[in-house]
This record gives C-alpha cells, sequence and structure tokens, in this order.
C-alpha cells in the first residue's frame, strides 16, 4: 500500500533507520565476539539494545470530549489509504472505552476487549494486560470490510444496569448529576459494555511501531485514573481535540487541566490542540481570505485560554481531509489542514523520537564502543612495543636477552602482587555494590506501600490519599538520595582503582560508565506533580468518590512501582557491567606479558625464530589497525546526526 503523506513517509523513513542500527549493534556483537573481546555481562546489555528497538513503539494519544470528531480525525490521519472509514465514526457512535491500536507481529488480527466489570477488581489495565484470561478477543476478517466493521463497533457498545450497579463499577455518582439528567424512565443508566478495548491490526503504518491510544471523554479519563496517571504520561503526542462549532467548552477546559496539562512535564510527551471542523465557519458567501482570518483569530483564542503557543494549534478538518485523500484531492486536503499537520508531525514528532532513541542507545552501549576501541589500542600499543622489544635485539648476546628475560618476570611478579591486591579492594568493592543495590530492593519498596496504606488508616478520602502521598514519596525521596550518594562513593572508588593501574602499568585510561539517577528522580517527582493536580482536580473534591480514589491510588502506587522496578533494573545492570572493563583490560594485560615472555624464551632456545616472530607480530599489528578503524566506524554509526526537516505544503506540493 502505497503512502504518500509526509508523517506515513517519515515514519517509514525512521523504521528504516532503526532497523540499519539494529543491524549495526547485532554487526558490532557479532565482531567483538570473533575478536574475543566481549563479555556476558556487556553482550546482554546489547542483546537488550536489540531487542527494545525491535519493539520501539511511537505512541500518539487523542482526547477530546464526546462528538468532537476524534474518530474521524484517526481516520483521516492514519488510515485513508483504505478509501473508507475503517473505524466507526457516523453520527450517534462514539467511542465508549479507551481504544488501543497496534501491531504485533505473533499476535493474529483481532480485537481484545476487556469486560467493563474488571473495574470492580483492583487489578489496573496494565496487569491485566499481562495475561489473556479475562479478555474477549474477536478475530477480524480482514478480507471481509463489513465483518471488519461490525466487530469494531463492538467498542461504542453500552448497556443499562441498576444505579447501585453502576457506582459499584464507579461509573455513576448522584453529586456529580443531580438532576438525575443520565437516569432513564426505569431509574438505570447506560454503561459501557468493555472496560478497554486493544486492536491488532496489519496496517502499514502500524507495523512501523505507530500506536493509537483512543480515549473516549472526561468520563472515562475521571474514572479510570490509569489513563492519565499512565497512558497518557506514556504518549510520545497527545492530540487535544476540539471543536470548532464550540470552541474550548468547560468540559473541555476541565479535560485539558485535569487530563492533559498533566502530561505536558515530560520530556517525550508533546501536546497539540487541534480545532476540527473548521468546514463549519466555511461560508460561500465570504471570500477565502475573511474565513482564514476568522479561523485564526478562533485558533489565537484557542490557545490563549488553554496557555499555550498559538504554534501548538492546527485548525483542521478531519472528515474534509479524509473525503480529499480518498478523492485525491490535494486542493481540499491543504484546505482541511491536514497537510500542515502531517508536515508538524513528519518534521517534529518523528525526528524528536528518533533523537530520543538514538541518544539511548548511545547512553547504552556508547561506553562499551569506547571501552572496546580502548583495548583495541592496548592491543595495539602492546603489540607495538613487542616489536620493537624484538627489533632491538637484532645481533645482541643471549645474556642481553636473558637479562630482558629476567627484567619482564619481575615486571610480571610485580603486576600479579598489584593483581592479588586489586582483588582484595574488589571485595571491599563488590560489598559497597550490595549496598547500593540494597537500597533499590524492590522489598524495602513494597514494604514503603503497606506502610503508605497502613498511614492512610483505611480512610479512602482526598485526605486520606494526601497522607499516603507524603508518605510514600518522602520514603521513596529518601531512598532514591541513598542510591545517588552510594553510585558516586562506589564510582570513585573504582575510578581511583582506574587511575592505579593506568599510571603504574601503562593501562589505557577508561572512563567507568556513569550511573545516572536523574531521569528516574525527575519522573518520580513529575508523578508526584500529576497526583497532586488530578488529587486537587474539581471532580475528585466534588465526588469524594472511594471508588474513584481507590483506583487513583492503585495507579499512582503501580506506576511508581514501575519506574523504581526499572531504576532497580538499571542500578543492578550498572554495577554489574562496571566492573567489565577494567577486569578485561587486567586480563589484557597479564595475556600480553605472558606472551612477551614466551616469545623471549624461544627467541633465547633459538635465535632463528626472531625473525619469524617480528613478521607474525606484523601480521597481528596490522589485524589490530583494522580492529581500531571497525571500532572507529561503529562509533561513528551510532553517533550520526538526525535530519530534520522544516518544509512547508508548498514543497510538499512540488513534490507530488
Amino acid at each position: 500500500m502505497a503512502q504518500t503523506d509526509p508523517f506515513s513517509r517519515r515514519l517509514a523513513d525512521y523504521k528504516k533507520w532503526r532497523d540499519e542500527l539494529t543491524v549495526t549493534i547485532a554487526e558490532y556483537q557479532a565482531w567483538i565476539d570473533h575478536q574475543g573481546l566481549g563479555n556476558g555481562v556487556e553482550d546482554l546489555r546489547t542483546y537488550e539494545l536489540i531487542e527494545s528497538l525491535k519493539t520501539d513503539k511511537l505512541i500518539i494519544a487523542l482526547v477530546a470530549e464526546f462528538s468532537r470528531g476524534k474518530t474521524e480525525l484517526i481516520n483521516a490521519l492514519f488510515f485513508s489509504d483504505y478509501k473508507q472509514r475503517l473505524l466507526p465514526s457516523e453520527a450517534g457512535r462514539t467511542t465508549m472505552c479507551p481504544t488501543e491500536l497496534q501491531y504485533e507481529e505473533k499476535v493474529e488480527a483481532c480485537i481484545k476487549l476487556l469486560p467493563i466489570e474488571t473495574r470492580a477488581s483492583g487489578t489496573s489495565i496494565a496487569e491485566y494486560k499481562r495475561s489473556s484470561v479475562s479478555w474477549t478477543s474477536l478475530p477480524l476478517e480482514l478480507t471481509d470490510p463489513g465483518k471488519m466493521a461490525e466487530a469494531f463497533r463492538e467498542i461504542v457498545l453500552t448497556k443499562r444496569v441498576t444505579v447501585r450497579e453502576a457506582q459499584e463499577l464507579g461509573l455513576y455518582s448522584p453529586e456529580s448529576d443531580p438532576h438525575g439528567a443520565a437516569l432513564h424512565a426505569d431509574g438505570r443508566v447506560d454503561i459501557p459494555v468493555w472496560r478497554h478495548a486493544v486492536i491488532n491490526y496489519p496496517h502499514p503504518l502500524l507495523k512501523q511501531g505507530l500506536v493509537i491510544l483512543d480515549t473516549p471523554g472526561l468520563n472515562s479519563l475521571g474514572t479510570e485514573p490509569e489513563l492519565t496517571m499512565s497512558m497518557l504520561p506514556k504518549a510520545h503526542l497527545v492530540l487535544f481535540v476540539l471543536a470548532a462549532d464550540t470552541g474550548v467548552t468547560k468540559s473541555d477546559l476541565e479535560v485539558w487541566n485535569n487530563h492533559v496539562r498533566v502530561t505536558r512535564g515530560s520530556k517525550q510527551t508533546t501536546c497539540f490542540a487541534l480545532l476540527n471542523k473548521i468546514d463549519t465557519l466555511w461560508d460561500e458567501l465570504r471570500d477565502a481570505g475573511a474565513i482564514a482570518e476568522s479561523i485564526q483569530r478562533q485558533a489565537q483564542e484557542t490557545a490563549r485560554i488553554l496557555g499555550i503557543d498559538p504554534s501548538l494549534v492546527f485548525p483542521v478538518s478531519a472528515q474534509k481531509g479524509l473525503i480529499g485523500k480518498i478523492k485525491i484531492d490535494h486542493d481540499l486536503i491543504e484546505k482541511s489542514g491536514l497537510l500542515a499537520l502531517e508536515i508538524k508531525l513528519s518534521d517534529d514528532v518523528v525526528p524528536g523520537r528518533q533523537q530520543y532513541v538514538r541518544d539511548k542507545v548511545i547512553g547504552e552501549i556508547g561506553d562499551m564502543m569506547e571501552s572496546t576501541g580502548a583495548m583495541v589500542l592496548g592491543r595495539l600499543g602492546a603489540i607495538e612495543n613487542q616489536i620493537s622489544e624484538l627489533k632491538g635485539l637484532g645481533g645482541k648476546s643471549l645474556d642481553v636477552i636473558q637479562n630482558l628475560i629476567a627484567r619482564l618476570r619481575k615486571e610480571k611478579d610485580a603486576y600479579d602482587h598489584t593483581l592479588v591486591h586489586f582483588q582484595s579492594s574488589r571485595a571491599a568493592l563488590a560489598k559497597e555494590i550490595d549496598l547500593l543495590i540494597s537500597h533499590l530492593s524492590m522489598t524495602s519498596f513494597d514494604k514503603l506501600i503497606e506502610q503508605t496504606r497502613s498511614d492512610m488508616q483505611d480512610s479512602w478520602t482526598t485526605h486520606g490519599l494526601k497522607t499516603g502521598m507524603q508518605t510514600f514519596f518522602n520514603g521513596t525521596g529518601a531512598a532514591m538520595e541513598r542510591v545517588n550518594k552510594q553510585a558516586h562513593h562506589v564510582k570513585g572508588l573504582l575510578e581511583a582503582a582506574y587511575y592505579k593501574f593506568h599510571t603504574e602499568h601503562g593501562l589505557a585510561k577508561i572512563r567507568p560508565a556513569d550511573f545516572s539517577l536523574l531521569t528516574y528522580r525527575s519522573e518520580f517527582q513529575r508523578l508526584r506533580e500529576d497526583a497532586e493536580a488530578f488529587r486537587n482536580s474539581p471532580a475528585m473534591m466534588m465526588t469524594e468518590s472511594h471508588f474513584v480514589i481507590k483506583k487513583f491510588f492503585i495507579t499512582l502506587v503501580s506506576r511508581a512501582r514501575g519506574i523504581f522496578d526499572d531504576c532497580n533494573k538499571a542500578a543492578n545492570t550498572w554495577s554489574r557491567s562496571i566492573m567489565a572493563p577494567v577486569l578485561d583490560q587486567l586480563q589484557e594485560h597479564k595475556t600480553q606479558l605472558v606472551k612477551r615472555l614466551d616469545d623471549l624464551k624461544k627467541i633465547q632456545d633459538n635465535l632463528d625464530n626472531l625473525d619469524k616472530r617480528i613478521a607474525e607480530l606484523d601480521v597481528v599489528k596490522k589485524n589490530l589497525h583494522n580492529q581500531q578503524q571497525m571500532a572507529k566506524t561503529m562509533l561513528h554509526k551510532i553517533h550520526r546526526p538526525i535530519s530534520t526537516g522544516n518544509r512547508s505544503p508548498a514543497t510538499y506540493r512540488e513534490e507530488r
């Protein structure tokens, strides 16, 4: 299926770049294995990095109140190549449960649906995703558009239940419906049939790693805190959809302030506001300039109300844009505003994700490649010294060779003595590393969670939540501070050991890899701010809902535990790998000393071996020069700059 719009092409380029980077890292791993330069710990890091590149996703979340044209926008932006509406967006139909569109190669094309009744449990959606037991799976008939459309309509189904049933699921509160507007004549209310939907669909964009999260309005965001506290912050782009015919309504502003704005603190998350349905402002009795000026004024007013830069507001008509794409009407596509939005996605959002991934790769493997290069350089220096040493023996007597052997033996004995001392220092260092890991113990963190629950004294109120949050974040902050101090201490001890071997034995300079807590501490701080904003939201303060507050706390703890677990794993990986470069160099230096002694003994027994050994070392030297160039090439590949574009609609018109 042809990909003609700028976003599709850029995403395809990003996927190609990611695949090439994966191949480069795999080649690097194969190369160091062949050259005997690797070790088990670093091998594991490399394989994990390759796997993360293969499964990398670009997550775009769409947030809007009902009837803002969000589903039509998804059809127009991402699925217009099908020349029809892939998702149901006809009048009267609106997404009732959060829906993720993605593609997993090992999973059949299907819709997985989580029953609304699971809200009664204390289990998060993320936890439910780890098992297929609770989900209903509907296969997608890819060759039958009618059956596919029918399957997609599952996500908009509702059912009528008693008020008590709705309250038990946290889906109805008399306080938020004082006039009973949501009640039917029989006193019952409508609720969604499904809590969450995951659509696994083999669309080209989804195959390239795009994931679309469709969130249905204020009610879902307010009653499912996991969306606000976890899913939206993980998105790389949040598109907040408004309607030009209504402007920024009170409920729109509530969604923005309480659910979307909190995601903007994330370094990975960008937010755009889309002013949809601008075709309602098109008037054949007014000239194009006046219409454009009117739309621009509304966009600027939207930016003012939301408190964002006007450049982040995009006036669009999803419906006209979809028609333009189906009919291949380029003027209508441009007039709909979709082209300008796609250019922004292409030139800013995708390169931003690409830059993040590249920086992560450099952080994960850059120090390993530098250490490999340093080891090759060390080998090369040792071989050059050995060649120079042997060439200096030409025409010398056996006594001179004997003296050189004696001197080399003394050097080896001194080095062995230093190694013995280092082993005792290494044992002490291991204890310091164990102490660092203990500060990140998941058992201790789970005890903190239980302490937090205890402090809340079973009072599931906003006051109880505030007490629990204070205990929780104070404990987490204290643990992070202990880890930070211990990590600096460990690195200082290792730097001293590195420096000793460099100055006393001429080993190549190696800089120990850093373990930075900045990312994790920032995530915890942002989580604390998000939690405080959500806790103080009008909806939370008005309802004092036992159900919502309990869900909020469970979500908060689940997300925090995930951050802490990531930090724990990173610290364990760092602690295992931080010693590897110096241990490799120590072994390498000892090996070279033994080889030099062995060469001298052979030459002592037979002077005819001298020229032969020099010739052999010249071959090794040439090979090491090639290895050195390979190491530089690999390092250059992961550091290649990311190309970004700032093309205008006119540029794309010329390319068509």
